[in-house]
């Protein structure tokens, strides 16, 4: 089986060799990831500018290239570049992420993008992130064991089951095996923080600057059925997500409305 590999972290972040090294000793891996960090690139591609792939070394992948673009150009390009060698990718993996996807994060997220964007070329994805207790920016997972092996579960367990529109999302707790509850089949939760902004003046310049931040609200009230409840309460979560937004239930009321 050959998986393409990719991240938001960037080709050098510990999570991505710890994933390639897990799904090595069950596949062909195949490296396309960042140059640089770009976490919170969402779904945006390049297009005003060209893309640069560079074919690198890294350990226990058959093939790397860093790529000076986004996650989604990343895997786009990649899937490209491995065919014209010869290579069909089977699955897309992405991860392993510094910092939870969790919730209506997914829609910012680099990771989860990358992935989707798999999806989109017409492959299964899965996405694989490792939810910490601080701020995403600067964190840096302890535990990469859970994620890194239920990533090869998902691999073994999911290939031929799972259709090429649909991405699984996997949130780890960054705890110990030992320490992890379990894990739930979950769907997205709202994910919301205090403090959105903060702001800060330029030294030089005195120009006011507001730089995003913010800290998760804890979830109430809410079931495990959600993937931030699930987290929370010290499971694992598995989400199934895929990239039709389209409100199914509306269809017919909208047109019923008569704009014209």
């Amino acid at each position: 089986m050959n998986i393409l590999v990719s991240n938001d972290d960037g080709i050098q972040a510990k999570g991505i060799s710890e994933l390639v090294k897990a799904l090595s000793k069950v596949a062909d891996v195949y490296v396309c990831a960042p140059h640089v960090e770009r976490s919170a690139a969402g779904h945006s591609i390049t297009i005003r500018q060209g893309l640069e792939a560079t074919e690198v070394p890294y350990k226990n992948a058959q093939l790397a290239y860093e790529i000076s673009g986004t996650p989604a150009d990343c895997v786009k390009l990649g899937v490209l570049l491995l065919r014209n060698r010869g290579i069909d990718v089977d699955m897309v993996f992405s991860g392993i992420n510094h910092g939870g996807n969790l919730g209506t994060d997914i829609h910012y997220s680099g990771t989860v993008s990358a992935a989707i964007e798999g999806c989109i070329c017409g492959i299964p994805s899965v996405a694989v992130s490792i939810h910490g207790t601080v701020p995403v920016n600067g964190y840096e997972p302890k535990h990469f064991d859970v994620a890194a092996e239920l990533a090869v579960q998902a691999m073994l367990k999911s290939f031929g089951k799972l259709d090429d529109k649909t991405v699984l999302n996997i949130n780890v707790p960054d705890v110990p095996k030992k320490k992890l509850k379990g894990v739930k089949v979950t769907t997205l939760g709202t994910r919301v923080y205090e403090g959105w902004f903060h702001q800060q003046e330029v030294e030089d310049t005195g120009a006011c600057q507001y730089w995003y931040s913010g800290k998760p609200v804890k979830c109430q009230d809410l079931t495990e059925e959600y993937d931030v409840m699930a987290i929370q309460n010290g499971y694992a979560s598995i989400t199934p997500l895929h990239y039709d937004f389209t409100n199914y239930k509306l269809v017919e009321e909208v047109k019923s409305w008569g704009i014209e």
